[in-house]
């Protein structure tokens, strides 16, 4: 189609004589856009989608070969020394396993915290430094849709790390011919920790990445938030215990996430107590545990989803 200029007035008839443009017509071309008539997932679809994409994320799929090599090398450094600890029960015949389910977590944290630090920052600072999240919130996606995505999709992939290696134990004890009862009960428990140590520590990293959009400032914040924390506590647990303030060593445990998982699974789930003396929390202190807990995952969620309600403007 075309559409030709009005004529320009007597005044200005002059000056456009001298213009070469003066005669062309303006033009406007049918590019054939259509618009879309096809089905309208709505936002469970996009939630889900939002989810999946995160949760390959965590692991690089999806992504350069550069941005596999951590998760999956970290994936690796978690498994290796449990397969090491199957093969010598196996070889060695042993009658049981040289750390409890409940337990591997909680040595391997260094670990699990790097990996918290590379990938919660991956989750979320990327959307808030290119300023991508009010495209998300445009539509149909709301801003509980997209907490709960990445959420649930860093506490997903955190828990498949976690719980892979408790699997390679699992499945190498029952190689070893040791008790099936004790081994399925010490594999449930060390599942019920690892799950709630996932859902803590995702909160804590996506918090963390959340407040800033640039990825190396999360991953030093996120290492410094768990390593001090522990370092901290696990320092005046020490000096409590030499100076036999026994009874304020569990009670320290509960300023630090592996520590306050570590309280949790004490009291509730009959693991042994990495606190000094082996001083853990009592039944009645482990509730206190489990609150503390259950209200920093909770707190951390609300805390998202103020950032997010600011960012989404």
């Amino acid at each position: 189609m075309t559409v030709e200029r009005p004529a320009a007035p007597a005044a200005t008839r002059a000056g456009a004589e001298r213009d070469p443009r003066a005669g062309e017509q303006t033009r406007i071309h049918n590019i054939g856009y259509r618009g879309y008539d096809g089905p309208r997932l709505g936002r469970a679809y996009a939630r889900r989608s939002l989810y999946s994409q995160s949760l390959r994320g965590a692991y690089g799929l999806g992504r350069s070969a550069k941005s596999k090599v951590l998760p999956m090398l970290l994936f690796v450094v978690m498994c290796l020394p449990a397969g090491i600890m199957v093969a010598v029960a196996v070889a060695t015949k042993a009658g049981d396993l040289p750390v409890d389910y409940t337990r591997y977590a909680i040595v391997m944290q260094a670990v699990i915290g790097l990996y918290v630090a590379a990938q919660a920052p991956q989750s979320v600072s990327r959307d808030l430094r290119f300023k991508t999240v009010p495209l998300y919130f445009s539509r149909p996606i709301e801003t509980v849709d997209y907490v709960r995505a990445k959420y649930a999709a860093l506490a997903s992939a955190l828990f498949v790390l976690t719980a892979a290696p408790l699997l390679v134990l699992y499945v190498g004890a029952l190689l070893a011919e040791l008790d099936f009862t004790d081994q399925t009960k010490g594999f449930a428990q060390g599942l019920v920790s690892v799950a709630l140590l996932s859902l803590l520590f995702a909160g804590i990293g996506l918090v963390i990445a959340a407040v800033t959009p640039r990825r190396g400032f999360g991953v030093a914040a996120v290492i410094a938030a768990l390593t001090i924390s522990y370092g901290a506590v696990s320092t005046l647990q020490g000096i409590a215990f030499a100076q036999d303030s026994t009874g304020a060593v569990p009670w320290l445990g509960l300023f630090s996430p592996i520590t306050l998982i570590d309280g949790v699974q004490t009291a509730f789930l009959g693991a042994g107590s990495a606190f000094p003396g082996g001083f853990g929390p009592s039944s009645g202190q482990g509730v206190v545990f489990v609150l503390v807990t259950l209200g920093a995952i909770a707190g951390c969620y609300g805390l998202l989803m103020r950032r997010y309600r600011k960012v989404g403007l």
